[in-house]
C-alpha cells in the first residue's frame, strides 16, 4: 500500500473534496483522483461517496481514515527523525495577516527559508481568517484575540495596539474620555468587528460605528493621519507617528487589552514539523 494514497485520502477526508486536497498536497486534481482510485482499488471497497460540494467519507472510509491518518503521522516522524542536523524539507503553507505581516513575519519566514534550503515556503498574506482545512494551508499565524474553535493554537508572543486619531480630528470633534463615548465619533474599521478596552481589571465592549473602513488595518492609517476618525490599530503601525506627533493617543485611560501572536493548526494529534519549527522561531522573537 503506497504511502502517497494514504496520505491523499487523509487529506481528502480532511478537506472534505478533492480540490482543497489538491491544493494542500500541490499536485493536480487528476493525480489526486488516481491516487484515491488506485487505493480503494486495492482495498476492494468505497471509501468516499463523490458529490457535486465534495467528498464524504463512507462508513468504510470513517473507520480506515482513522488507521491511514496514524499510519501517515508516524511514517512522518520517522521521516523527520532521520533527516540530517534537523533539516526541514517538503512544502510549508502558511497564512499570514496583511496589515503586520510583510513587516513582522516575513523576515522569520525568510531566515526560515535560509536555514532550510530543501524547504518550500509559501506564504498568503490576508487579514481574513481562512479556513486552513478547505483552503490547504498548514498554518496560519494570527494575531489579537482568537474566537473559539476546533483548531489547534499556540501563544507565541504579546501583540500590542492602540486607540489614536490625528490632532486635527481632536481638535474637530472632541476627545472622548471613555468607552461609551466612542460611539459619538467616527471610527475607522475593517468591518463591522467590536473593540476591547479595559476598565481596570475589566474587559469593555465597543461597537463603534464609521463611514470609512479597509480590509487591512495597513490601509487605515491614512486615513486616521487625514483626520477621518478615530482607530484601534497595532504600534507596529502606528508607533511612528505617535513620535513624529502626526498621530495622538486615545482613551489612555481605557488601553486595549494585550492581544496574542498565534500559531493555529487544523486538528490533529502530530503538528507537522516543519510547523513545530516555525513556532519555535516565533517564540524566540516575539516571546521576549
Amino acid at each position: 500500500m503506497d504511502i502517497e494514497e494514504l496520505r491523499t485520502f487523509v487529506e481528502v477526508a480532511d478537506a472534505g473534496g478533492i480540490t482543497s486536497a489538491a491544493r494542500r498536497l500541490g499536485v493536480s486534481k487528476s493525480i489526486v483522483s488516481r491516487r484515491l482510485g488506485r487505493l480503494e482499488t486495492e482495498l476492494g471497497i468505497q471509501l468516499l461517496a463523490r458529490t457535486t460540494r465534495g467528498a464524504a467519507l463512507t462508513e468504510a472510509g470513517v473507520t480506515f481514515r482513522e488507521h491511514a491518518a496514524k499510519i501517515v503521522a508516524e511514517i512522518e516522524m520517522a521521516r523527520e527523525t532521520i533527516l540530517p542536523d534537523g533539516d526541514l524539507r517538503g512544502r510549508l503553507r502558511v497564512s499570514v495577516p496583511l496589515s503586520v505581516g510583510p513587516s513582522q513575519f516575513a523576515p522569520i519566514l525568510a531566515e526560515l527559508a535560509r536555514r532550510h534550503p530543501r524547504l518550500h515556503v509559501h506564504a498568503a498574506y490576508s487579514d481574513r481568517f481562512v479556513d486552513l482545512v478547505a483552503e490547504g494551508f498548514d498554518c496560519s499565524i494570527r494575531v489579537g484575540y482568537l474566537p473559539d474553535s476546533n483548531l489547534m493554537a499556540r501563544r507565541v508572543g504579546p501583540f500590542y495596539g492602540k486607540v489614536v486619531a490625528s490632532p486635527d480630528y481632536v481638535e474637530r470633534h472632541g476627545m472622548p474620555e471613555t468607552p461609551d463615548q466612542i460611539l459619538n465619533h467616527e471610527a475607522l474599521m475593517q468591518g463591522t468587528e467590536a473593540w476591547q478596552l479595559t476598565d481596570g481589571e475589566r474587559i469593555v465592549m465597543v461597537q463603534p460605528r464609521g463611514r470609512f473602513k479597509a480590509d487591512n488595518g495597513t490601509a487605515l492609517v491614512p486615513a486616521a493621519l487625514a483626520g477621518l476618525g478615530i482607530a484601534w490599530l497595532p504600534d507596529c503601525l502606528v508607533d511612528e507617528h505617535l513620535a513624529s506627533g502626526a498621530l495622538v493617543p486615545v482613551l489612555t485611560r481605557f488601553p486595549p487589552p494585550v492581544a496574542g501572536v498565534y500559531v493555529v493548526r487544523p486538528p490533529g494529534q502530530y503538528p507537522a514539523r516543519k510547523v513545530q519549527v516555525l513556532t519555535e522561531m516565533l517564540i524566540e522573537h516575539f516571546g521576549k
